[in-house]
């Protein structure tokens, strides 16, 4: 934080929210909002965070990396901000080794890998975050210790954050999660030694995430009502209640007794440091308490005062009655003993670079020897240049409405972008103001030089910003540095040292701050230390219209290079970087520029076929262009396609690399590399740990289309429908839905589903009910009911809506007031259990009944998928056109459609079969690249007999400007304008 203080006092750092509660970092953002009436402008709050849970995750992976995102999140939600996207970066060894070659005492890297990844991805996906970035770094030093970062972005109207002082008499109320041990000592586990026992001895460490409780308390500080009434928040992270609840005041009288427990026997130690997770501590006025209790039961969440704020600046813990805990204020902010050290900084040797060398010698070495394909192939091929696309896509990416990119993009969904780009969370009204997060860092280089390491993480996440069309000026980064164990060596402490006067420096010289940060330095196993590491990531905020994507877009266009310009000591000289990065966003705003990507150290050779696979398209190679440059360290460097016809409007210097062609290969004077081949080493490397399908069946599906004689008509004209969409635990499309009926002119009721006492399992049947007798449409939105296990998806929602009240209500609306219903994802595997897709009524399924099941590669997918409309009998897809292809983002572990042979039949016979899984061009076939969880038949989605009630998995909801920016194709089916329509 040195530079942001320097900064500062040169008054250079005005947008930074201060406050002695913030756990995230926070800016004051102007946002124009438009409401209806015209623009408004706002302020709003926007957080930022990074996480690591490098040890958890080396002892359990899933519980580690699934505990990074869920304490990453709790950060900025103390601070009132709902957090909307993440990015995950991290460090691994090779995970193609094979198992046998794993060091003793340690997991093997493809377990790692894999299950951190499950992790990661299971509580991202089930609270309902999407996950716009996914970057694994792999070099073999993180051996010692697996690096999982978890990085987010949150917001709030800054009018709904109250930042007050706790005073006597305050009520400290805990809300989410019960305690249990899971989690003792977890932080300060963290810092211990490394060592073979450590995976046997330290599982107790690790705590267990609990995602659907955090979403509900997302929920709960998502209101403005409620969010008003707190003056003070903390977050239970490291140390528990001690820290919590003890960082709230300067006086405090805590009862244990009171803390709310998963099960019996938890002492008071336990009590007062466990690390359970999705535990929230809020500062209320003792007249504020009661109705902050009624908020929080009308979200289904635990909640219990537990604490009082005393004038007396001493923190007292009591627990069955007695005193356990009774210290001084004052000798708690004395921070600990003072600690001081030597340091002996290690400099790279004199006349040696990192860089005009090849990132990859082996492709290096191919190049020397005339062979330019193998070169490209082994290059493609290497572990930090290959396709990361079969983890990428476990991460849902769409969620919440406002992703601007995908993680690729292009017709075919191939170019990996490099920003992760999303709408602000509004809940209300429109704004055109986006945010933008990058990272930056390589180990290769780090290990080279710390201190060049971190100016070029800087450096890199800078650019990844540029090149997508922020604008740097209004950066602000958040570092995260890991580095070996620390001993009274002072050349161990060469590596922190000078990576940290890196930054600093960097800062400086670019003006620019970084107001937040982690730190680990534990990353050492027995005598293998982690490779120095500092990450920077990267802040921005923006209008949509000025985020462009890197995928090659026109036949024709130039390709140019724009080159960093460095000193004797290989630094960059930032003024001139400065300059250059203004220039190429003047030119992306004035159209110059039309796509763009930020070079790597492993060069223009690797980003020019990323840039080409999206569109399939080729490159030729300029005369001009040296092939051993293209191949060498480029840190920095950004390549842009030109319109041919604004090749003149370049005035900054450039090199020409090329032109983009039609005829996908790479071509430089006699030497063609079909993209094909390209493409086939790329993909390849990761296969077989992160595979992206299960089988090679790519039979072509004939079915045709189905032409009703005629559509079912409402006979219950309604102005405008009211929509109700009840939530249960593990629900978390219910905004989206919302908001996608709004914005189609209905009326829409929310309810949840409460169950923490029998007396609000029946209250919630009670307002179930009356809210179906109220409405013309029930929405099933998308979720994981009661986390999707142990048997089988959608079973809260289902053994919901048997009850014989709701049951009643439900077939009443369908039967006698011609009421339609719709569910999507999760809401769709609930009206297959209940039987109301494709019977028509709740009769439940039978021994034969058409299901969904496990997709065929066995995990999560997220990705856009293309679906054909193949019937017309439904009143929900009359705003679509019979036969047409649509684009739309789909996201699901359990979405493969099984149906006998016989139903099948039945099913497209009756015109029953609504949409089926098609490529761009709208042919439907078992390719599972396109029928991305292996349905037969390609079905997405069915109908009732009379097709009132319609269930599909892609998220139709998940729609809306400038999304999704990157993907080809019409996304609008206007199932919701036509379910809407259908009543008038």
């Amino acid at each position: 934080l040195m530079g942001m203080r320097k900064l500062k006092k040169e008054g250079k750092l005005q947008d930074m929210e201060e406050s002695d509660e913030i756990n995230a970092c926070s800016v004051i953002v102007p946002v124009e909002m438009d409401y209806g009436d015209g623009p408004v402008t706002e302020e709003w709050l926007v957080f930022f965070k990074n996480e690591t849970h490098n040890h958890p995750t080396e002892i359990e992976p899933f519980g580690g990396a699934a505990t990074c995102l869920g304490g990453a999140i709790r950060d900025p939600l103390s601070g009132r901000g709902y957090v909307y996207q993440a990015m995950r970066v991290t460090g691994a060894a090779d995970p193609t080794v094979p198992v046998a070659d794993t060091l003793k005492g340690k997991l093997s890297q493809k377990k790692l890998v894999r299950g951190a990844a499950d992790g990661y991805s299971s509580y991202g996906n089930q609270i309902g975050l999407a996950t716009g970035y996914v970057k694994e770094i792999y070099h073999p030093n993180y051996v010692a210790k697996r690096m999982e970062i978890g990085a987010v972005m949150g917001a709030a109207p800054r009018k709904n954050v109250i930042r007050e002082t706790s005073d006597p008499g305050d009520i400290i109320i805990l809300l989410g999660g019960r305690t249990g041990r899971d989690g003792c000592g977890g932080a300060t586990g963290s810092s211990k030694v490394h060592t073979e026992e450590s995976i046997e001895t330290c599982g107790a460490e690790v705590q267990k995430g609990n995602a659907p409780t955090e979403r509900k308390i997302q929920r709960l500080f998502r209101r403005a009502e409620v969010s008003r009434l707190i003056k003070k928040c903390n977050d239970f992270g490291a140390g528990g209640v001690s820290v919590a609840i003890g960082e709230l005041a300067d006086g405090l009288r805590v009862d244990l007794d009171k803390v709310p427990k998963k099960y019996a026997g938890l002492d008071g130690t336990e009590l007062a440091i466990s690390e359970s997770q999705e535990r929230m501590a809020v500062v209320v006025a003792p007249e504020d308490v009661d109705t902050f209790l009624g908020y929080a039961v009308e979200e289904n969440l635990e909640a219990v005062s537990v604490a009082v704020v005393t004038k007396e600046p001493r923190l007292v813990l009591t627990w069955r009655g007695k005193e356990i805990v009774n210290i001084s204020r004052a000798f708690l902010d004395t921070n600990g003993a003072h600690q001081e050290t030597n340091v002996y900084v290690d400099i790279p040797a004199e006349g040696s670079s990192y860089f005009d060398k090849y990132a990859v010698p082996e492709a290096g070495e191919a190049l020397e020897a005339g062979d330019v394909k193998k070169a490209w192939l082994t290059l493609l091929s290497n572990l930090n240049v290959c396709s990361q696309k079969g983890l990428v896509e476990m991460f849902d990416s769409s969620i919440g409405a406002g992703s601007v990119l995908m993680p690729y993009g292009g017709k075919y969904q191939l170019t990996e972008t490099q920003a992760m780009v999303a709408k602000l969370p509004v809940l209300k009204g429109k704004t055109d103001t986006v945010t933008m997060m990058s990272y930056g860092f390589d180990p290769y280089l780090s290990s080279w030089s710390p201190y060049h390491g971190a100016i070029y993480a800087v450096t890199e996440s800078m650019a990844k910003i540029v090149a997508a069309g922020g604008d740097f000026h209004k950066i602000r980064f958040t570092f995260q540095e890991y580095f070996r164990r620390m001993t009274e060596d002072p050349e161990r402490w060469s590596q922190p040292f000078a990576a940290l006067l890196g930054a600093f420096d960097a800062q400086v010289g670019y003006g620019l701050p970084s107001i937040g940060g982690k730190d680990s330095m534990s990353g050492t196993f027995n005598d293998i230390d982690v490779p120095p590491t500092l990450v920077s990531f990267a802040v921005d905020v923006a209008k949509e219209k000025n985020i462009i994507t890197p995928e090659f877009k026109t036949p024709g266009s130039k390709i140019v290079r724009f080159c960093l310009e460095r000193d004797d000591f290989d630094i960059p000289v930032y003024e001139s970087v400065m300059e250059l990065y203004d220039r190429i966003s003047e030119m992306i705003r004035d159209g110059v520029i039309v796509s763009a990507y930020a070079l790597d150290s492993k060069g223009a050779a690797a980003a020019l076929p990323k840039m080409a696979f999206g569109n399939h398209l080729g490159v030729e190679l300029s005369e001009e262009a040296d092939l051993k440059e293209l191949f060498e360290n480029s840190l920095g460097d950004i390549i842009a396609e030109v319109p041919a016809d604004k090749f003149n409007l370049i005035d900054t210097a450039y090199e020409l690399i090329g032109t983009i062609t039609k005829e996908p290969a790479v071509t430089f004077g006699e030497v063609k590399i079909a993209l094909d081949d390209m493409l086939a080493a790329w993909k390849g490397t990761l296969e077989k740990v992160f595979p992206t399908r299960a089988s090679q069946e790519t039979d072509p599906v004939n079915t045709g289309l189905y032409q009703a004689d005629s559509i079912y008509v409402c006979k219950n004209k309604v102005t405008k429908p009211t929509v109700f969409i009840p939530v249960f635990p593990g629900t978390n499309c219910e905004y989206d839905s919302a908001r996608a009926f709004e914005r189609a002119g209905a009326s829409v009721v929310t309810k949840v589903f409460k169950n923490l006492s029998a007396e609000d399992i029946r209250d919630s049947v009670e307002e179930f009910e009356k809210a179906i007798n109220e409405a013309q449409i029930i929405m099933f939105p998308g979720g994981f009911s009661a986390g999707d296990e142990p048997d089988g998806s959608a079973k809260f929602f289902a053994t919901a809506f048997q009850n014989a009240k709701i049951k009643e209500a439900v077939m009443k609306l369908v039967n006698e007031r011609d009421g339609l219903c719709l569910g999507i994802c999760n809401g769709f595997q609930a009206l297959i259990k209940l039987g109301l897709v494709p019977f028509g009524e709740i009769a439940g399924q039978t021994a034969d009944s058409p299901t969904l099941t496990f997709n065929t590669v066995n995990r999560h997918i997220s990705k856009m998928v293309y679906t054909k409309v193949v019937s017309n009998k439904s009143p929900w897809l009359a705003g679509a056109q019979l036969g047409k292809t649509y684009v739309t983002p789909a996201s699901h572990g359990e979405g493969r459609f099984v149906a006998s042979e016989d139903w099948i039949r039945r099913l497209f016979e009756n015109g029953q079969v609504a949409t089926q899984y098609a490529d761009p061009e709208g042919n439907i076939s078992m390719d599972e690249e396109w029928n991305v969880n292996g349905s037969y038949a390609a079905i997405e989605g069915i109908t009732s007999p009379d097709g009132r009630i319609l269930g599909k998995m892609a998220h139709v909801e998940r729609r809306g400007d400038s999304v999704a920016v990157n993907i080809y194709g019409e996304q609008d089916l206007k199932i919701f304008e036509s379910g809407v329509a259908y009543f008038k």
